[in-house]
């Protein structure tokens, strides 16, 4: 009885898809680049990523809000997925109808914080930006209304331990001047 062959294309495809899933793994990990770099630089770098990804922990817990007019809400903030990213839960109401979530993650390739906020009244932002020198945390977006197009940016300032304040700002002048929409005042509960 003859013996039966794959098709040399099916051999081509499965060695393909071995080699694929050997090698794509480690291709796709951030950290496995350090690996050719000596191991003190490869620490050092490492460290640096760490203390970058702690830049937002002064965000974590319950808080109380206040805005003008009387405006209050809640907030809180924890950290899901193996402590990789950072959810919120903002409640405005009985002040203001509005309820959302933001999910806020640290990406270490491109030593920049991404946020994304989904809210009640059908709102999707999203964000980057990181630390600022002058102790600022700032993630900034450009957006749109009726073909013009506009900058804004959440600015959280005045850090203490158990307070600070937040900022929706616009710019209609590519970042030259910034307006405050809503000031909030975050009190640690």
């Amino acid at each position: 009885m003859k013996k039966s062959h794959p098709h040399p294309l099916v051999v081509i495809s499965l060695l393909s898809l071995i080699v694929t899933c050997l090698l794509l793994p480690g291709a796709i990990r951030a950290e496995d680049a350090d690996s050719a770099k000596p191991p003190e630089k490869a620490s050092a770098e490492a460290e640096e990523l760490q203390e970058m990804q702690k830049q937002f922990d002064f965000w974590l817990g319950e808080w109380n809000l206040t805005w003008k007019d009387g405006g209050k809400g809640t907030n809180t903030i924890t950290k899901i997925l193996e402590d990789q990213v950072i959810k919120e839960s903002f409640n405005g109401k009985p002040s203001i109808h509005l309820v959302g979530q933001s999910y806020t993650v640290f990406v270490k390739p491109l030593k920049i914080w991404k946020q994304t906020w989904v809210d009640n009244e059908s709102g999707y932002l999203d964000f980057t930006g990181g630390l600022e020198e002058d102790g600022r945390m700032i993630l900034s977006r450009e957006a749109g209304k009726e073909g013009k197009k506009f900058l804004q940016r959440m600015v959280w300032h005045n850090i203490k331990e158990n307070q600070f304040d937040w900022n929706w700002e616009r710019s209609d002048d590519q970042g030259a001047t910034w307006k405050v929409a809503w000031h909030i005042h975050y009190e640690r509960k």
